[in-house]
């Protein structure tokens, strides 16, 4: 074995992590698939059906840029990580219902892969690293099924076909040549599979923990880096370096957001029309929703703070009103409670606080019922966390999206269950789309403090954003980062991370 080099034994000794990537074990998708094939039988009994067929999966193609031969970074399908943990593009997965038995098929790739690519690997790599039954070719797909089958008549397929609530686009049912040679199943498997990602097990918790640990540490060095007059972009590249360098996190769980200013109201800045490209100014308030990806498991982590290190009495007012929401949603959290209940509980906290502070006037419950929360929070609370950033199962079959102002972003309006992954993000914007019409409205302009609500018209917004799992009893937060104010001042100035208390 090389020995390694003196620059990385220097940037080891020096390094600001204790954290390096874990393990992982295939037998996480395989509990994944005993899981689905559990709960599928479970509905063909219930439903009177025979246990026979094949559950087919297509995994994910690579996507050249447009026109060009530059492949982008390849990352797998979702459902198909989930079952198989499949890293490589092109191949198909099956389970066949009666045996249990699972089934890759690999490309059939040319020989010249070997001279641009590396080796090409045997069907016995395949079976062995990624722990399943048998592997197969692509083109052997229809053969293998047809000859596999034990029912009567045509091989039966379960095909995933489903709409994704969160993004309204549908997932794609695997297709090949020959499968009019199969009888299809197009809405069975997708609400069965959806709900199995729902709550998580314990070896699926143990990588959003880590993507956690390793996303939180990287916000503490950002946080402790910035100045006035850096670019919000270099916050953006010290996040990625520090979870990539230390945490072999090559995927982000999406676009960073490094919003500061009057652009930490705009929810989904970063995008390429708002390519977290202004200068930092002594005096703004910083918005950092950043979340590393590890072996497709992800975090979703927000901090807010000022970029001088100090708080303003005005930074504090809207900060600790957000925080309080925070911490009082997390500390209600337990299974059979209503994520709606949660979210309207935020919503008062933070109106509690803006009434407390003059920006709004008179009674709370009138505000609630005039749904005065959504002008400050117009985004849902929270969504379901795992190998997507907005995880499925938000709106299973019997539950109903509020249509009121604020309620109708819930990505989810379940009751908790244990085992499920959420995130906490309440927030308080002050977003001029939203504040002048409800001012001139006839029903929410008596609750307005016009001159006080003018004081913040370039603030900004404040959001926190912790990763909450769902206990037997109540809920663990698997984000670690400072959330007080007097701990991100300490931080900021150069103190450690976790701290005292005495040394705040």
């Amino acid at each position: 074995m090389a020995k390694p080099s003196r620059e990385a034994i220097s940037m080891a000794s020096t390094s600001p992590s204790s954290l390096s990537p874990p393990t992982v074990p295939m037998e996480l998708h395989v509990s994944n698939r005993q899981k689905l094939l559990k709960s599928l039988r479970q509905h063909l009994s219930n439903s009177s059906r025979p246990h026979h067929g094949f559950v087919l999966l297509q995994g994910g193609e690579e996507q050249t840029r447009y026109c060009t031969d530059h492949i982008e970074l390849f990352r797998q399908e979702s459902y198909f990580a989930y079952l198989f943990g499949v890293r490589e593009p092109g191949f198909y997965g099956a389970i066949d219902i009666a045996t249990g038995k699972s089934i890759l098929f690999a490309p059939r790739l040319p020989a010249d892969y070997a001279v641009w690519l590396g080796e090409i690997k045997p069907v016995s790599y395949f079976q062995e690293r990624y722990m399943v039954s048998m592997v197969y070719y692509t083109d052997e797909i229809v053969q293998l099924l047809v000859d596999q089958y034990k029912g009567s008549g045509k091989p039966l397929l379960f095909l995933l076909f489903g709409l994704n609530t969160d993004s309204n686009n549908f997932s794609k049912p695997a297709e090949f040549e020959g499968i009019e040679k199969f009888e299809r199943d197009l809405t069975t498997l997708h609400p069965v599979l959806t709900e199995c990602r729902v709550c998580k097990s314990d070896l699926e918790l143990a990588l959003i923990q880590f993507a956690n640990k390793i996303s939180s540490e990287a916000h503490v060095e950002v946080m402790r880096k910035t100045k006035a007059g850096m670019k919000e972009y270099q916050l953006e590249s010290m996040f990625l370096h520090h979870t990539y360098i230390y945490g072999g996190c090559r995927h982000c769980s999406y676009t960073c957001i490094c919003a500061t200013g009057e652009s930490s109201a705009v929810l989904h800045y970063g995008h390429a029309a708002a390519p977290n490209d202004r200068i930092l100014e002594d005096g703004d308030m910083a918005l950092l929703d950043m979340g590393a990806e590890y072996s497709f498991y992800g975090s979703d982590i927000t901090c807010t703070f000022p970029v001088n290190g100090k708080f303003t009495s005005d930074q504090s007012l809207i900060y600790n009103a957000v925080l309080d929401a925070h911490n009082a949603v997390i500390a209600a959290m337990k299974p059979g409670v209503s994520w709606v209940d949660m979210h309207k509980l935020a919503e008062k906290i933070i109106l509690e606080s803006l009434e407390k502070g003059n920006i709004l006037v008179g009674n709370l419950d009138d505000m609630m019922v005039e749904r005065v929360g959504a002008v400050f929070m117009p985004h849902g609370l929270g969504h379901l966390l795992g190998i997507d950033t907005h995880d499925p199962g938000g709106y299973p079959k019997g539950i109903e999206r509020p249509k009121e102002p604020g309620l109708k972003s819930l990505r989810t309006a379940r009751q908790l269950l244990e085992g499920m992954v959420i995130t906490v993000e309440p927030g308080c914007y002050f977003i001029d789309a939203l504040l002048v019409p409800a001012m001139e409205s006839a029903n929410t302009s008596k609750f307005f403090n016009c001159e006080i609500v003018d004081k913040f018209k370039n603030f900004g917004g404040v959001r926190i954003e912790s990763d909450v799992l769902v206990t037997a009893n109540g809920s663990k937060n698997m984000t670690k980062v400072p959330r007080e104010t007097w701990e991100i001042e300490a931080v900021m100035a150069g103190g450690p991370w976790p701290l005292n208390r005495a040394s705040g």
